[in-house]
């Protein structure tokens, strides 16, 4: 018996959606930065106050997503980079930079990251 649950304790559920981790980011702030730089204006993003925004895309199950801005692939490293700065990414797109600090934007990606 105990050779058997030792044995399924390794086990792992592929199927389960891997949770990107931001280093340094707090969900908890995140949620306030989103509010503060009134990503809600373009976005709706639920648990953000006032964030209805029809502009840009929802944000959901932001959590669930393979790309950002449906091309970069959707890992801490990149989604930090595109709030940061998204049109050195994607000169030409319609999400402007708004000022955000790479420090914000780990507790902002650490957020969106939640949404699932």
């Amino acid at each position: 018996m105990f050779a058997c649950a030792a044995a399924l304790g390794g086990c792992v559920d592929s199927d389960a959606p891997v949770q990107p981790r931001v280093a340094g980011g707090d969900v908890a702030r995140g949620r306030l930065l989103l509010a503060q730089y009134q990503c809600g204006a373009c976005h709706r993003i639920p648990g953000v106050d006032n964030a209805r925004g029809m502009v840009g895309p929802g944000l959901d199950v932001f959590g669930r997503r393979s790309y950002v801005a449906g091309f970069l692939p959707n890992y801490p490293d990149a989604l930090v980079r595109w709030i940061v700065d998204p049109p050195a990414l994607k000169p030409g797109t319609a999400m402007p930079a708004m000022g955000v600090s790479a420090e914000d934007a780990r507790h902002m990606a650490a957020y969106l990251y939640s949404l699932k």
